[in-house]
């Protein structure tokens, strides 16, 4: 195997081993045969656009597919080659149609990604050892170059499985998932073709997260501030993981009157912000802190848990909540109980977790108190007369756009001592799992505002772009640049991808990305992004301190 999508790549080059996310060499092979067969899948369906043929199955089995292999999402061999054999009777149809309209579909002139199929284990375990990431290209800076697109496309994947299933849709999104993909297919295309590709990709990234905007705060309302309980109640309880809204209102609609609790965990805490979801007395609060504590936290949870999407880390042949764990969506387990994708029209049936949960403990308390959140766009800018105030008094000096993702590393400390060491005049602005390394310090405020302004999931790194933007407006200045806002971000797996590559194609420069810079850039793909975007990795707290502050 060889995989460096993810921060984690073992020696910040790649994982030849075993994944550093717990991904076996079988699985990371299945992956690859899955993305592999994606970008021929997306030849034909370029080509049936082309012809004005389209099929909303087939969208959406690519932002499926491409969701499943973002890290830590899915380690379950078996669903991969399921969803693939899924793959070649769509592209049949897609073929027959194709044929039907008078279109010549010349197998010489396609790419063998296109044409490829299987029918045995061993024919999916052979081309898994001729379509890794190295095997695709021996140019190193096209490699880069086509990976970082894909990886962008991945997290746009997400975001446009989200706002799916809240029915909320773009054919410019889905056109351009499947025009890249088939690009990366592409020999003739040119460094320079494929990097205006990924920054058409940052564009589109900047399309879906509104569209996923729009889809949630249409169905649940705008974020609001909100004090989050951590502790527990004598209940028995469903921890629900991952990002998915849709899934969230299932369980509670279903969860209702049965006696059992439902708390969030990690990335599926902003779901406490929605109004909609306020009026189910069962709905405790959040359950632990990042994602990559749940080994420790799970056992003391003690009733079942819940991934509607990543991460998941996959539990330890000791652990004694493997048989509690349950997997929907993107997400899945071997050997863990896969919730089915909902009717349409319907719900997903979500029946087997409650019987599971009513026969289980309590959760055991590991924390208590409360956690302040909800400062998405819509409510930060119902407070714009006071930040602005706030600004040109001199009471806040400088925002810190901390967003992004948490991991294990211990590098990822740098957060927590950065975020203790800002001056009291200024003020952090977060989205994702990152703030798990900073939301529970006591930070205080400034007039009232508080130092942690929490947008919601990485996802809502979108409203913290629309929260920059209306400052530009009413600080009436040329340039986003201008504002007194730094950005020092961290980055995981694939979805803080498209969020650097969206910031990138709104104009912001000069971001400070770490623990690590990507493995996938090459050295020549990374001085494009420093010598014309300023992009650099992270230094020491103080020096990088005195940078962002302008001091230096």
């Amino acid at each position: 195997m060889f995989c460096f999508q993810c921060q984690e790549a073992a020696k910040n080059t790649g994982c030849t081993v075993k994944g550093v996310c717990g991904k076996e060499p079988e699985v990371a092979g299945i992956q690859d045969v899955a993305m592999y067969f994606l970008r021929g899948l997306s030849v034909y369906a370029n080509k049936g656009r082309e012809h004005g043929i389209t099929d909303h199955r087939i969208d959406r089995y690519v932002m499926e597919t491409l969701f499943m292999t973002i890290t830590n999402a899915n380690f379950d061999k078996a669903r991969f080659v399921e969803k693939i054999r899924e793959g070649f009777a769509l592209r049949n149809e897609l073929k027959s149609k194709l044929q039907d309209a008078g279109v010549q579909n010349n197998s010489e002139e396609l790419p063998a990604a296109a044409t490829w199929e299987a029918t045995t284990p061993e024919e999916f375990d052979s081309k898994a050892m001729e379509v890794g990431v190295l095997q695709m290209t021996e140019n190193e800076d096209i490699r880069s170059l086509r990976e970082l697109l894909i990886y962008g496309i991945k997290g746009m994947a997400a975001y446009a499985e989200h706002a799916d299933n809240l029915g909320e849709i773009s054919e410019e999104v889905n056109a351009f998932m499947q025009k890249g993909l088939a690009a990366t297919l592409d020999d003739s295309l040119s460094g320079d073709d494929l990097t205006a590709m990924v920054l058409e990709c940052g564009s589109k990234g900047v399309e879906v997260m509104a569209l996923l905007d729009k889809a949630n705060t249409g169905k649940y309302g705008h974020p609001e501030i909100t004090s989050v309980n951590i502790g527990v109640r004598n209940n028995p309880a469903i921890l629900i993981s991952g990002h998915d809204l849709r899934d969230m209102e299932d369980l509670l609609e279903q969860t209702q009157g049965t006696g059992v609790d439902v708390y969030t965990h990690s990335e599926m805490l902003p779901a406490n912000y929605y109004p909609a979801f306020k009026k189910y007395e069962h709905f405790v609060g959040n359950y632990g802190n990042s994602w990559w504590k749940q080994r420790e936290e799970f056992e003391k949870f003690n009733g079942p848990i819940l991934f509607t999407t990543n991460c998941i880390v996959p539990p330890l042949k000791s652990a004694t909540y493997a048989d509690r764990i349950y997997t929907t969506g993107s997400s899945g387990l071997a050997g863990s109980t896969h919730i089915p994708e909902r009717p349409e029209g319907g719900r997903k049936d979500f029946s087997s977790v409650i019987e599971h949960a009513k026969r289980c403990d309590s959760p055991e308390e590991i924390e208590t108190g409360e956690i302040v959140g909800g400062f998405a766009h819509n409510q930060v800018i119902q407070l714009a007369d006071k930040v602005v105030d706030a600004v040109k008094s001199g009471a806040i000096r400088k925002f810190f756009v901390m967003a992004g993702c948490d991991g294990r590393m211990k590098s990822r400390d740098y957060y927590t001592e950065f975020a203790e060491a800002l001056p009291k005049d200024t003020v952090i602005l977060t989205a994702g799992c990152a703030k798990y390394r900073y939301n529970k310090l006591p930070l205080g405020d400034i007039g009232g505002i508080p130092r942690v302004l929490d947008a919601g999931q990485c996802n809502d790194s979108y409203s913290l772009a629309v929260i920059a933007l209306k400052l530009k407006e009413v600080f009436e200045l040329n340039d986003i640049n201008e504002l007194p806002i730094a950005y020092n971000i961290a980055w995981y797996e694939q979805k803080a991808v498209i969020v650097l590559l969206a910031l990138l194609s709104l104009g912001v420069k000069n971001i400070h990305l770490g623990p690590t810079l990507p493995a996938f850039l090459s050295p020549n793909v990374a001085n494009v992004l420093v010598e014309n975007f300023g992009i650099s990795g992270i230094g020491s707290v103080d020096e990088d301190m005195k940078i962002l502050l302008g001091e230096n």
